[in-house]
């Protein structure tokens, strides 16, 4: 008994199935996680590594070499970046996309801990870390309250964020800003020399008197008590009066008498502001797979708790930055169209069903199809995110195929005279392969994304898998509850136009009656002769390859994917090198000062001495803005993109010696550059000598914007060069000199202060006053084992010159990275337009481009969607040679598919959308859309031949037949995907071209295909005819 016999003859039992998978899917929707987008990590390992004050140079040499040695002979590597910084050493390197990323970590481990030894001794170890997106801030906060300086920032560091710190799914709170109390040990320069005395000595009895020790226990017949030495200070008068040394004439040398001891505050490396106002920053990262959503309410929940309990010291939490509301915004959008996509697909139904008794049996496939998919989300792990809901939004049209192709069978046996049961019965069996097919080519071309890897794939898989099971559980639906549906209430409607209803379905179906009857005349015309059919096919070829020609000719941008509107950018402020934090501080308060009067800012956030490109280090001349801004076309009339340039360039003209560079926040939370041109050579200065040129063969390039090298000649610094003969003779190390200089200008931090349950930083430099000038280097003292007085000057030359801040090397040479923004043009076209510039330059012997960014991701895309593209015809072809049993009748399917290119691609052109990943994604939906339309054609016409009929007579029978089920099926999937194409709610950029392309490939295909169909069938036909091969062979034995 097959399942359409049991579901009519069985009902409870089909009833008890889907109740089951309804009630399993609606648990499996309320215990999803919402995300923003499934989780596709790109495969990039990174590695940083500190050494403290050494330079750039010192840092590539003593670290970035060594570690990039040991880890090229890693397999499957892509590519490996390594950028030196003062103090700092930061590698990234990035796998193949098949490379298990944990195995990968451990082996980098293993190599790195073999060449440790080999680092200098200051050298800490390095940090290894899996690149996740989840690591990006969820939620960005500025605290304020009454209590003012140190006590505000110990409230935030030692209250507040141990309490935010325990909440589920929190992994990190970063605090920015604030004054964090420090005990200063400035010690004069001059009182040094007077009492012979070296800043290692004052150093190393500062930190061999603060210890406390456990020395044992006394123990007794009947008691046993412990012995502790308290040797920590207990107060500042503690540290005043340590005895340091002893003068020549024996007196003690206390620290009061060659230093200022001070409780105070750090000199500040980063100020943090909200809005103009000074702040303590916080920003939240969330656990790996800890729900965003949730995470970011519970915390809000908390800061409201957090509120109340220091309300006395006025304690404030301001939300600068919340990703989650962006994130249920997204989402809550798409949920919205799909639910505006079922009414207007049920309003299709009523007019081509005629009534709510038809309508509501083939509607019935879409909540039962997409509540079951849920069950299948949960059991996979996936989300509620902006993908598997577009896939599900995209289904709906889909989900309404099958039963109405069963449905409209059913209804002809009906009109045959049957009774409801045989025709339920007969009507499905009638067309049931053909319905299995029609499923599985709309289906089976989602497998290869499904089951190949890259980030592509990754992105697009919970789209593609949401997709395939709802449209095999309609299949399933149209199949069981389909036909037991209409063998209990199918019914004939005769219209006599009596009412206003009835007169307005009858002039509907006079309508659809003569469009069939248009076209089967023009049909018959076409198919009556060869120049007909030529005519047709070069009329078809001429749309197909105009079509074409509005990529290559521009009407059709590209890019990897539309960075999409979410109206927040980063404003990067950079002064001279030599600037100081209060120059930065004062140029940055004019930009703020300039933001807040403009009406489109809602939020501005601040931090002064550092950016999120530095890797988290501090650099007194740079700093970053977060700019939020008020919703797109409520009331904001310019882009984020164009208000940034706009803004940039006016700032630019306000404030002299400012270099301000834009970067709007794309839909992921990302700013990368979309554009990333890399120059390895054999030496750097050769590649710092082509970098004019290169910006400017960048800049002439219309929309590349924001050119802005990694590596930059002319920094200033200060070099040291010691004649280690000399400093031998004066009975010195380097260690010695390179620690007094590092304890001089950076200070020692290595003691601490305890107060209460909490300890602070004991920092011994020299004195401000003794720290302003390459003078003062050249006077830094020593104690020689003689116990005399050296001075730097005597044993080293201190020279004023420039060097890069940063050096980068990439596949093991000197490299320096190009980075550009995008405006007013598509970024890809943008890409390849540089590309070709750049092409044209004679490069230094042994130089080379590399390119990255959007072209690159473009490249892995194409490469990834072509594969798919290509896998998914072939799968296709060898569905139609089991349906039709022959090998020539498929290609009739295949070639029909060019059909929805010239709509598709006159749509994105109309509608001013890019040819990006996602349109990709719509292209190969519309192999399977379209596909099934030439499949219910040509599979009529086989039957209709079988039974007799001429080829011209099957032809013209077929497509009259199957005309109205072709415009059902494509005008349902084209009404349900109008919400998504006109959608300019939060994360539309995505799901616009998309449904953009479905809808210009479903409208032109949906009547050449009635016309092409046949022809190429005809053809097809007359062909095999010519060679024999028309008829089946058949095959009999017996057993």
């Amino acid at each position: 008994m097959n399942l359409t016999a049991l579901s009519i003859r069985r009902p409870s039992l089909i009833i008890v199935v889907f109740a089951v998978l309804t009630f399993m899917g609606v648990a499996s929707y309320f215990s999803l996680p919402i995300e923003l987008v499934p989780k596709f990590d790109p495969p990039v390992v990174t590695i940083m590594t500190v050494y403290p004050g050494a330079s750039p140079a010192e840092v590539e040499n003593a670290v970035a070499k060594p570690i990039e040695d040991v880890i090229s002979s890693l397999e499957g590597i892509d590519q490996i970046q390594i950028g030196s910084n003062e103090n700092i050493c930061f590698v990234a390197l990035e796998t193949h996309q098949d490379v298990d990323i944990d195995k990968t970590v451990q082996e980098l481990q293993r190599k790195i801990n073999q060449i440790l030894p080999t680092f200098p001794k200051e050298v800490r170890a390095p940090v290894i870390n899996k690149f996740a997106l989840s690591e990006l801030p969820i939620l960005r906060l500025a605290a304020r309250a009454n209590v003012a300086g140190s006590q505000f920032y110990d409230l935030v560091n030692n209250r507040v964020l141990p309490e935010i710190a325990q909440v589920k799914g929190v992994a990190q709170v970063s605090i920015l800003g604030g004054e964090e109390r420090e005990i200063k040990i400035n010690i004069s320069s001059a009182r040094l020399e007077q009492y012979g005395l070296s800043l290692l000595q004052v150093t190393q009895a500062v930190q061999a008197a603060n210890l406390d020790f456990p020395t044992g226990k006394v123990t007794g017949s009947e008691t046993q008590i412990r012995i502790r030495l308290a040797g920590k200070f207990l107060t500042l008068d503690d540290i005043r009066n340590l005895v340091v040394g002893k003068s020549r004439f024996g007196s003690s040398i206390f620290i009061k008498d060659i230093a200022e001891v001070q409780d105070g505050v750090k000199d500040p490396e980063i100020l943090c502001r909200s809005n103009g106002q000074p702040v303590v920053g916080l920003e939240i990262r969330k656990q790996s797979d800890a729900n965003a959503v949730e995470m970011a309410d519970q915390v809000l929940e908390k800061l409201s708790a957090l509120e109340k309990s220091y309300s006395a010291e006025g304690l404030n939490f301001h939300v600068v930055a919340n990703t989650s509301t962006f994130t249920r915004q997204a989402t809550d959008a798409v949920v919205h169209d799909l639910f505006i996509a079922v009414i207007l697909v049920a309003l299709v139904m009523l007019l081509f069903l005629h009534s709510l008794r038809n309508a509501a049996i083939v509607l019935i496939s879409i909540p039962t199809s997409i509540v079951s998919t849920f069950v299948m989300m949960k059991v996979m792990g996936y989300s509620l995110n902006l993908m598997s809901l577009l896939g599900l939004s995209l289904a709906i049209g889909i989900l309404v195929d099958d039963a109405i192709v069963v449905i409209e069978n059913i209804y002809r046996h009906l009109e045959m005279g049957k009774n409801r049961v045989q025709a339920s019965y007969d009507g499905r069996q009638e067309i049931g392969f053909t319905a299995i097919s029609i499923t599985l080519v709309d289906v089976v071309v989602f497998l290869p994304i499904i089951f190949t890897i890259g980030m592509v794939p990754n992105l697009l898989r919970q789209f593609c898998m949401t997709v395939l099971v709802s449209t095999l559980m309609s299949l399933l639906v149209s199949f069981t509850l389909v036909p037991w549906l209409t063998s209990r209430v199918a019914k004939v409607h005769r219209f006599k136009g009596g009412n206003m209803a009835g007169r307005l379905i009858l002039r509907f179906e006079v309508f659809l009656d003569w469009l069939s009857d248009g076209f089967v005349t023009g049909l018959r015309w076409v198919l009556q002769s060869w120049k007909t059919k030529a005519l047709t096919l070069i009329a078809v070829a001429v749309l197909t390859f105009g079509s074409v020609l509005l990529i290559t000719e521009g009407f059709i941008g590209n890019a990897f994917i539309d960075p999409g509107e979410r109206g927040e950018f980063l404003m990067e402020i950079q002064l001279p090198k030599n600037a100081s934090l209060l120059q930065t501080d004062a140029v940055t308060k004019q930009v703020e000062n300039w933001l807040r009067k403009q009406p489109d800012v809602v939020n501005s956030f601040t931090t002064v001495g550092t950016t999120g490109k530095s890797f988290g280090l501090n650099a007194p001349y740079v700093a970053e803005i977060l700019v939020v801004l008020t919703p797109f076309h409520n009331p904001r009339e310019v882009s984020t993109d164009i208000f940034a340039r706009q803004a940039k360039v006016e700032l630019e003209e306000r404030i002299a010696g400012a270099r301000i560079s834009v970067s709007p926040i794309d839909i992921l939370g990302l700013s990368f550059s979309p554009i990333e041109v890399r120059l390895n050579g054999p030496d750097l200065d050769s590649i710092i000598a082509m970098s004019d040129t290169i910006q400017k063969v960048m800049a002439s390039v219309p929309g590349c914007v924001e050119i802005t090298p990694s590596v930059e000649a002319g920094n200033p610094e200060v070099q040291v060069e010691v004649n280690r003969q000399r400093m031998a003779d004066y009975g010195l190390t380097m260690a010695q000199v390179g620690l007094t200089l590092q304890t001089a200008f950076s200070g020692n931090s290595d003691a601490r202060f305890r107060d209460g349950d909490f300890e602070y930083p004991i920092r011994i430099a020299l004195d401000a006053f003794d720290r302003r000038s390459a003078e003062d280097i050249r006077n830094i003292s020593f104690v020689n084992p003689l116990g005399s007085t050296v001075y730097l000057k005597q044993f080293a030359e201190v020279r004023e010159s420039s060097a890069p801040t940063r050096l980068e090397r990439r596949d093991r040479l000197p490299s320096v990275q190009f980075s550009a923004q995008v405006i007013g043009r598509p970024t890809g076209t943008v890409a390849r337009q540089v590309k070709a510039e750049l092409d044209k330059l004679r490069l230094p012997t042994g130089s080379h481009f590399r390119y990255g960014g959007d072209l690159r991701r473009q490249e892995q895309g194409i490469g990834s969607m072509g594969f798919a593209l290509w896998t998914s015809l072939v799968l296709v072809y060898l569905i139609m040679v089991a349906l039709y049993d022959n090998w020539m009748y498929p290609f009739v399917v295949l070639l029909s598919i060019p059909l929805s290119v010239i709509g598709a691609f006159l749509a994105l052109a109309l509608a001013g959308q890019n040819l990006t990943v996602f349109t990709g994604l719509g292209l190969l939906m519309l192999i399977g859309l379209v596909g099934k339309n030439a499949i219910l054609v040509v599979d009529f016409a086989n039957h209709l031949k079988q039974q007799g009929a001429t080829l011209t007579q099957a032809l013209l029978q077929a497509t009259k037949m199957r005309f109205r089920p072709v415009l059902m099926t494509n005008i349902a999937m084209v009404i349900g995907l109008l919400p998504l194409a006109l959608s300019t709610n939060v994360g539309s950029a995505w799901k616009v071209g998309l449904a953009w392309a479905v809808i210009g490939g479903l409208s032109s295909s949906m009547f050449l295909s009635l016309i092409f169909v046949p022809v190429v069938y005809s053809l097809f036909d007359r062909l095999l005819a010519r060679f024999g091969l028309d008829k089946k062979r058949v095959v009999e034995f017996v057993e």
